[in-house]
């Protein structure tokens, strides 16, 4: 192999531009015509939130690094100051195309009859005479106006939060001042007005704006503009310095809304004295501030079109199939897995089996203990009441809790207290790592011993996720690998050392290295003229040592097929280090977050799936697992999964070797992995339903033919 400089800068494209890249994919999904029209309005929401979630860690995480004078160089070469002017130039040219895509859906849904979101203004007399009424009796109590002069300082705005800046002129005095009324986040954000001829929608800013007036009784209201501040919100937890782990992330999440500004949107306006009145009071830079045409703060469509009576402009509701590796009806799970390991593809198929899996041990007196991992879950998750149940029912019960799951520490927090007093013993992980496997133990006292009973995942223990999330799992009772599990909460329960494992793989125990490993054997089976392929589906694929490791198998000769949904840094296609490499991001009504890796291995394939993606995070601080998959069915089946995403001609775009992607275009037969996906889950429930012997009968037409 020839020897080149794998580290250049030209090799690598930076990290959050490429996030900004996946961002612009997903608010493209609103300009697919043949998406119904609620759903297009779903995806600018979706670009909204993400956008904001992107500011309040990673915008706000570089601006830390400036201000301590890190000028260190990422991957792609790129100071952290250099990557936040990147940053704006990217995102201002996204909030704009946001706003371009929101007028064109509203006026689509409004010309085909549609939901109308209007002006007070353009509202009938009679509607704004109710609109009056709604304003006095609901809106008025709830506002507070804020004067801000030399005796009355600039308020604090929480994050998020949407305010209206309104600049005043004193009748007596003649003098100008500024003023700032919070729109109330408790109130419906869409106002359905009643008496118009049809459904109509008016902004709750619009209708405070409108009666700025009666907020500043002797002032002439000279304008109002609405804006919205968005701040740091990564938290500071210093785990090496701190006996209570739950205590210090409660502390850390009372500071979160009181965090340094990092970005403020504005109405578009004219008026340059808010502007720099904002400016000035939020401590920002001409680059930090985005004035928007149209409505600020898009997130607010989520709620808009889940309303009744919106259904004629969704999508048929998604229903999750019976998995056919589960008959109708089967009540002994554990017998179930003890013949067979069960393969689990959802939202595709039901998520109920695992809820199912830790209730049905709750209550059966032959299980002993029960051991998972939680790191994000729903708001009401039944798998949480049942290891509640468990304990109470006098069983061994360990839940590792995340509490350092970003923006779901409250709710973990939460969890964590009730599983306490339920009777769980209730642990936080290890010191400085995050918990993100996916794993559940069960030990059962059986006539022929103790048994062990396991579940892998490629995704959170969340039954409202897994409605929505394209996530792989794995029921097994396979005793390596009840072995390894039993090895692993040992580990981040207690003192022990870290095992010889049978099965399993764990970061930052070890991962990485059997990554570069399976990698290296792919590079020698090429080397000695055989065919290396690797197929790998993630979120992202960021770690810089692991791309390198990817660049010396394309050098080899190896074929290099990656499904990554996300950020990017390897570039593809360049003749010098990846000509063998091609990704793809598939972007669709499901999220696609399995994890899947498979390596030829010149005959002797190996197939593994992981709660992990190739990010220095996950392999370097987080615990995480990676595990093979070994029974011949699940093996045929996955990889056929593999090879359809590839075909995907309808949500799949093509990553170039410049960081930009282009969508795959149909060339003949038109393939919608997603769709495929959820026709093959209907058709596998319906056939299974149909009794064995009459699924043998030949038909009638067939026996003809043969005849």
């Amino acid at each position: 192999m020839r020897t080149i400089d794998l580290d250049k800068p030209e090799y690598f494209f930076n990290r959050e531009l490429s996030w900004l890249k996946f961002n612009l994919r997903v608010l493209k999904e609103a300009e697919v015509t043949t998406t119904p029209l609620l759903e297009r309005l779903k995806f600018i929401a979706i670009t909204a939130s993400n956008l904001d979630e992107f500011f309040m860690v990673r915008v706000a995480g570089l601006w830390d690094q400036v201000t301590n004078g890190v000028t260190t160089r990422d991957a792609a070469g790129l100071s952290p100051r250099r990557q936040l002017k990147e940053i704006a130039k990217a995102a201002h040219e996204q909030v704009k195309q946001e706003a371009k895509d929101l007028q064109q859906v509203l006026q689509e849904l409004e010309s085909v009859g549609g939901p109308v979101i209007t002006t007070v203004a353009a509202l009938t007399p009679s509607s704004r005479e109710w609109l009056e009424e709604y304003y006095q009796e609901v809106i008025y109590p709830v506002l507070t106006p804020m004067a801000v002069d030399a005796s009355r300082p600039f308020p604090f705005l929480a994050n998020r939060t949407l305010n209206l800046a309104v600049q005043l002129l004193n009748n007596q005095e003649h003098e100008e001042s500024m003023s700032v009324v919070q729109v109330p986040s408790v109130l419906p954000r869409l106002i359905e007005v009643e008496r118009e001829k049809r459904r109509t929608f008016v902004f709750l800013e619009d209708v405070i704006a409108n009666h700025a007036g009666d907020l500043f009784k002797g002032c002439k209201i000279l304008d109002v503009v609405p804006f919205r501040v968005t701040r740091d919100s990564d938290l500071d937890v210093d785990e090496d310095d701190i006996e209570d782990l739950l205590r210090e992330v409660e502390k850390s999440l009372r500071k979160r809304k009181r965090g340094a500004a990092v970005r403020l949107e504005l109405g578009r306006s004219h008026n340059k004295k808010i502007k720099q009145f904002l400016e000035e009071n939020l401590s920002l830079t001409e680059e930090e501030i985005y004035e928007m045409d149209g409505p600020l703060d898009a997130t607010c469509f989520f709620k808009f079109a889940g309303l009744n009576g919106m259904w004629p402009w969704l999508y048929e509701p998604f229903v999750p199939q019976r998995p056919a590796s589960i008959p109708e009806g089967t009540q002994d799970l554990f017998a179930l897995i003890r013949e067979k390991d069960i393969l689990l593809h959802h939202p595709y198929e039901s998520f109920d089996p695992v809820i199912k899996l830790v209730s049905d041990a709750a209550k059966d007196p032959a299980v002993l203990a029960i051991k998972q991992t939680l790191y994000r879950v729903s708001g009401n998750s039944p798998i949480v009441a049942a290891l509640a149940r468990a304990a109470e029912n006098g069983k061994q019960v360990t839940a590792l809790v995340e509490l350092k799951a970003r923006f779901d520490e409250a709710n973990n927090i939460l969890w964590a207290r009730r599983l306490e007093q339920a009777g769980v013993h209730v642990i936080y992980g290890l010191v400085g790592l995050k918990t993100h496997a996916k794993i559940i133990l069960i030990v059962r006292q059986e006539p022929d011993g103790i048994k062990r009973y396991v579940h892998l995942g490629t995704g959170n223990y969340n039954d409202n996720t897994a409605k929505l999330y394209t996530d792989l799992g794995l029921m097994t009772a396979n005793d390596e690998f009840g072995s390894d599990a039993s090895a692993f909460f040992n580990l981040l329960s207690g003192y022990s050392e870290p095992p010889v494992w049978n099965k399993l793989v764990m970061a930052p125990l070890g991962l990485r290295e059997k990554i570069y490993s399976l990698i290296d054997n792919e590079i020698k089976v090429a080397q000695n003229g055989g065919k290396g392929h690797i197929i790998a589906k993630m979120n992202s694929l960021i770690d810089q040592p692991v791309i390198k490791k990817l660049y010396e198998a394309s050098l080899a000769g190896v074929k290099i097929e990656l499904i990554v949904r996300g950020i990017c840094g390897l570039r593809p296609g360049l003749p010098d280090v990846s000509a063998n490499i091609t990704v793809r991001s598939i972007v669709g009504r499901q999220l696609e977050h399995s994890r899947i890796f498979w390596f030829g291995g010149g005959g002797s394939e190996q197939l593994f799936l992981s709660s992990a993606d190739w990010m220095p995070r996950n392999l370097n601080d987080r615990v995480e697992l990676f595990f093979p998959v070994e029974n011949e069915q699940h093996i045929s089946r996955i990889k056929a999964l593999l090879k359809l995403y590839l075909k995907d001609n309808v949500g799949s775009h093509i990553m170039q070797s410049n960081g930009g992607y282009r969508r795959s275009t149909s060339r003949g037969e038109v393939v919608s992995s997603q769709n495929i996906l959820y026709e093959q889950a209907q058709m596998a429930a319906i056939v299974d339903k149909i009794p064995m012997e009459a699924r043998l009968r030949p038909s009638k037409r067939s026996s003809e033919e043969k005849s």
